[in-house]
């Protein structure tokens, strides 16, 4: 309890307006240099961008949700984009490739003609009976493309599979037509346009329809995609188009891109930041130390040992970074400041918070809540049965 009451006297900065994109880059920067240090730069500035245009008037409905991002290989990182809509890595599949509010059909279910379970032989005696053989199924499909027309739609995207002959009367009727292979992915899209998603073919009533300001054609380094945009407040979507030259380092970039949104959610919740770069961990550890020395009785050495714990985490980082782990400690002990970390590159201690580097005091005091949980769970095992 101690511990938390110090993590809360630590506050060195807050984030006051998250519509500033300077204010986002605070809270970036030590999340996202973590996974690609170099590149921190780069891709914090996506990551706040797209924050900025998904983020609505009340901070606190921001939805993680709302951003999302499409790996497209090839390129460097340099080359990677924000797009204010949902990216979708397909081109429609008519010639209509661009629309301004659009009304938009999602059928959870492929556009075509119904198969019978059992099998069948026609015989057909001359050229007429074959062109009549197919025209009730001409009918029927012209019949449900002109229904869902009739509503108003002028985007019709469906799951899996669509028919040649379906596509043919999508572009008689000047529709845009998408079809995606991933039910997941569908059910993102229509939750982002506002549609019910229709399990049988027919027209669709007017709840049923989503709507989004465009729909629109884009080439993204040869791969061709449609960006779906809808600016209402509830739900802005921003895609980060990542770019990179191997799959593994485009889902290292993906990882770090989740970290860093859901690291900016946690400060709408709690504004208040640390300083990172160990800072932190030694000023908790130099007050707990201090704190043990006023005990008198065993309880001491625990509550000492307890205080030291807290050295991993600059010794990690001084270690990591290749530089003498105890000599990095001792001059933090010494700085006896709590905006004094390490720099990385140099190994001297110095105040992070003018280098930008900061901890979200949300969840620091968790990360000492659980784990602090986690060595009390520990220590009640007697033994361990194999």
């Amino acid at each position: 309890i101690k511990a938390l009451q110090i993590i809360e006297e630590m506050k060195v900065d807050e984030v006051k307006n998250f519509a500033e994109k300077e204010e986002l880059l605070k809270v970036l920067k030590s999340v996202v240099g973590a996974k690609v240090y170099g590149q921190e730069e780069v891709v914090s500035s996506l990551i706040a961008d797209a924050a900025i245009h998904a983020m609505p008037k009340n901070n606190s409905r921001f939805s993680v949700d709302n951003i999302r991002t499409q790996k497209v290989l090839g390129g460097s990182i340099d080359d990677s984009v924000v797009i204010h809509g949902m990216v979708i890595l397909r081109s429609s599949l008519t010639s209509v490739k661009a629309v301004q509010k659009a009304k938009i059909a999602v059928f959870n279910t492929p556009i075509e003609m119904q198969q019978g379970d059992t099998k069948g032989t026609v015989l057909l005696k001359n050229a007429q009976d074959l062109l009549d053989y197919t025209k009730g199924e001409e009918e029927q499909m012209e019949r449900f493309v002109q229904s869902i027309a009739e509503a108003g739609v002028n985007v019709v995207i469906c799951q899996s599979t669509i028919s040649e002959l379906a596509v043919h009367f999508m572009e008689k009727y000047k529709i845009l037509t998408l079809k995606i292979m991933s039910k997941f992915e569908l059910k993102r899209i229509a939750k982002s346009v506002g549609a019910s998603l229709m399990v049988k073919l027919g027209a669709p009533t007017q709840e049923e329809l989503g709507f989004a300001h465009a729909v629109e054609f884009q080439e993204i380094s040869s791969q061709k995609c449609t960006v779906i945009r809808r600016d209402e407040e509830e739900n802005k979507i921003s895609t980060i188009v990542l770019r990179g030259s191997t799959q593994s380092m485009l889902e290292d970039l993906e990882r770090t891109i989740d970290d860093g949104v859901n690291s900016i959610k946690a400060v709408i919740k709690d504004n208040r930041l640390l300083a990172g770069a160990g800072a932190a961990e030694i000023h908790l550890s130099e007050k707990i130390q201090e704190l043990a020395k006023s005990e008198t009785d065993l309880d001491q050495y625990a509550i000492e040992a307890f205080g030291q714990a807290f050295e991993i985490i600059p010794r990690t980082l001084a270690e990591n970074a290749g530089h003498k782990a105890e000599a990095v400690i001792a001059n933090l002990y010494a700085a006896k400041n709590m905006r004094h970390g390490i720099n990385i590159d140099t190994g001297a201690v110095e105040d992070v918070t003018l280098a930008g580097i900061f901890d979200s005091l949300e969840v620091k005091s968790w990360a000492v809540k659980l784990t602090i949980d986690a060595v009390l769970t520990i220590l009640k095992v007697d033994q361990i049965i194999m």
